[in-house]
């Protein structure tokens, strides 16, 4: 795909002068071309309550993510996470509407938040990962005006980029189980079913219950079921809580009761919390890793989501060019930085903008719509904090066994395929890093490929790449031999 200045003519663009509006135009109708794509303002406001509803469920699944201690033992508070995530996806979103004009909503990426919660925090403070979150942002905003985006995107096999996003559902997923209660460390086996071989108390049950309902809505089509599962999940919890059935003690993040009213105003206390010195601990080599994991788990989805959605709005031309595609890639790139600043995360495009274009968006609008509700959220605190670990941890293991639904695009009868993309996929829970599953996939990859007599079909980036990451598999003795501590 070729991204253009000038904006490339598209189906919305041909669909004829029955559907726009020649004359009289409102100034919205003239700034977001709504007529002139085949749309209505009515159908933008739907289309942008849809896309709301259907990813509103980050605001309680990136708190929870991110609700693990850092390297100096604090935690970020539930309160001032949820503020984060809400101002950070409006902020995003809204300007993804005004200056993208398409109709794509961000918030904040789940497998980045992932890397923080698992691979950063544990080696440097929290405002420290932020730092890191800003930095990834900045490279990806420098990695489009470069150009150099798209050309990395198309040096990685198509298969590899199945095999990421595969590997981070599954992390995802393992996450998910884990938080619950469900999955717990094992006396002799890393990890087992409950605490002893067994599920106990109740929560782990609703959780369960709640995963099975999203399942269940799912497989039926209904528009927004992890949403709708979770609301259940959680009036089931507060009755249950209510009626004295569950001692309170048994909830992983309390018991699920309004403290207060349901209004108050957000805790920006995590706003510009940020530091990007300090690393000296860690090592060059562990932040240029981070760094670059942090770019891999922001990187690869966001171009497939913005073309797709984009060609499902009749906005992408038969070669895949879009109006506005360097602005849309640009400002998703920048999320990174803004999420990281805000204390919330990485923002990233999400494919539930796909449930908006369904239900009639074509404009930036619809954007604006599903940003001023995520707005609206910053002083609903208190309503989001009532939901339960164990019901949110749900929504995790549907996100991971979506993400993982793109094995229907590997061939697994090619073994040069099959085998790096395998240890792509299962490395990245086994280790619980999601770098070292994209590095053994990388280096087989390769291995295989020069072993079959094809080294010059790998490409020059591919060869560096593996450099790079043999590098990271053998840091321990280099280190050794060089006599760096």
């Amino acid at each position: 795909m070729t991204q253009q200045s000038v904006e490339p003519r598209t189906a919305a663009d041909d669909a004829g002068d029955g559907s726009r509006v020649p004359a009289g135009r409102s100034w919205l109708d003239r700034y977001f071309h709504i007529s002139r794509r085949g749309s209505t303002v009515a159908r933008e406001v739907r289309g942008g309550i849809t896309t709301f509803m259907a990813m509103a469920y980050i605001l309680l699944l990136n708190p929870l993510i991110l609700s693990g201690k850092d390297a100096a033992g604090d935690t970020l508070g539930q309160k001032a996470l949820i503020t984060a995530t809400a101002f950070a996806a409006a902020f995003t979103t809204l300007l993804m509407g005004f200056v993208g004009k398409v109709p794509l909503a961000l918030a904040a990426g789940l497998s980045v938040s992932g890397v923080l919660s698992s691979q950063v925090a544990p080696e440097m403070t929290w405002p420290q990962a932020m730092g890191m979150c800003v930095m990834y942002g900045v490279v990806i905003m420098l990695l489009v005006v470069t150009g150099l985006r798209e050309m990395i995107m198309n040096a990685i096999p198509l298969a590899l980029k199945h095999g990421i996003t595969m590997g981070i559902g599954l992390f995802i997923a393992l996450i998910g189980f884990y938080k619950s209660g469900f999955v717990h460390q094992g006396k002799a086996t890393p990890l087992a079913l409950g605490p002893a071989g067994e599920l106990a108390g109740w929560p782990v049950l609703l959780f369960a219950g709640t995963l099975l309902l999203i399942f269940m809505l799912q497989a039926r089509n209904v528009p927004g079921a992890i949403l709708i599962g979770i609301v259940s999940g959680t009036v089931v919890a507060a009755v249950l809580n209510g009626l004295g059935v569950i001692d309170p003690e048994q909830w992983a993040n309390g018991a699920p009761q309004l403290h207060g009213g349901a209004v108050s105003m957000p805790d920006f206390s995590l706003f510009g919390d940020v530091e990007f010195g300090g690393w000296g601990q860690v090592g060059a080599m562990t932040v240029g890793m981070i760094v670059f994991t942090l770019v891999l788990a922001g990187f690869f989805d966001a171009m497939a989501t913005i073309i797709g959605v984009g060609t499902e709005a009749n906005l992408a031309d038969d070669k895949g060019r879009m109006p506005g595609l360097s602005k849309a890639l640009f400002i998703d790139g920048a999320g990174g930085a803004i999420g990281g600043v805000a204390g919330g995360s990485g923002q990233t495009v999400f494919i539930e903008s796909a449930t908006g274009v369904g239900e009639g968006a074509r404009t930036g609008l619809a954007s604006v719509v599903t940003g001023l509700f995520f707005a609206a959220c910053l002083f609903f605190t208190p309503v989001t904090a009532i939901v339960p670990q164990e019901v949110a941890s749900a929504a995790l293991v549907v996100i991971g066994a979506m993400m993982l639904m793109n094995a229907r695009h590997v061939d697994w009868a090619d073994r040069a395929t099959a085998i790096p993309v395998f240890l792509t996929v299962v490395l990245m829970p086994f280790t619980y890093t999601i770098t070292t599953g994209v590095a053994a996939g990388v280096i087989s990859y390769v291995a295989i490929k020069a072993g079959q007599g094809k080294a010059r079909e790998i490409g020059a980036f591919m060869w560096g790449l593996t450099v790079v990451f043999l590098v990271y598999f053998a840091l321990h003795p280099i280190e050794a031999w060089l006599g760096v501590h």
